[in-house]
C-alpha cells in the first residue's frame, strides 16, 4: 500500500469513526452537509472553527492543547467537536503537518485517547488495523 494509499484509508477510518460517534451521542445519522467551520460545535463556549482556524494558521499544538484543556468529555457537543478537529486536522497533507510540528501519528494518537477518554474505547476496535 502506498503512502496516498495508507493516508485515504486512514482518513476513510476517521471518517466513519465521526460518523459512528455521531450516532452514538446523537441518536441519528451524520451526513457531513455544512464545512466543519461553520457547524455549531463548540468546546467551553469557544467555536469550533476557532481551532480550525488555528490549524490553518499552523498553530497545530496550540490549538490541541486549548482544546484538551477545555474539553468536558461528559458532554456531547465537545467530543463531537473533538472528533472534528482531528477529522480536520488528518485531511492535512504530511508536509503541512511536519511544518507545523506535527504528524499523522499524533493525529490518530489524539483521535484515539478522545475516544477512550469520552468512554467510547471499545468502538476502537474499528482501527485496530492502524
Amino acid at each position: 500500500m502506498g503512502l496516498v494509499d495508507e493516508k485515504d484509508y486512514i482518513m476513510r477510518l476517521i471518517k466513519e469513526m465521526v460518523r459512528v460517534l455521531f450516532s452514538l451521542l446523537f441518536g441519528k445519522e451524520y451526513v457531513s452537509v455544512e464545512p466543519e467551520k461553520e457547524n455549531k460545535y463548540e468546546v467551553s463556549g469557544k467555536p469550533l472553527g476557532n481551532f480550525l482556524g488555528m490549524i490553518d494558521a499552523g498553530q497545530i499544538n496550540e490549538a490541541e492543547n486549548m482544546l484538551l484543556e477545555n474539553i468536558d468529555y461528559t458532554d456531547k457537543e465537545d467530543v463531537m467537536a473533538a472528533a472534528l478537529f482531528y477529522q480536520y486536522l488528518g485531511e492535512k497533507d504530511d508536509k503541512f503537518l511536519e511544518d507545523n510540528c506535527y504528524s499523522m501519528e499524533e493525529v490518530i494518537f489524539g483521535f484515539r485517547q478522545l475516544f477512550e477518554n469520552s468512554g467510547y474505547g471499545d468502538l476502537l476496535y474499528l482501527m485496530k488495523e492502524i
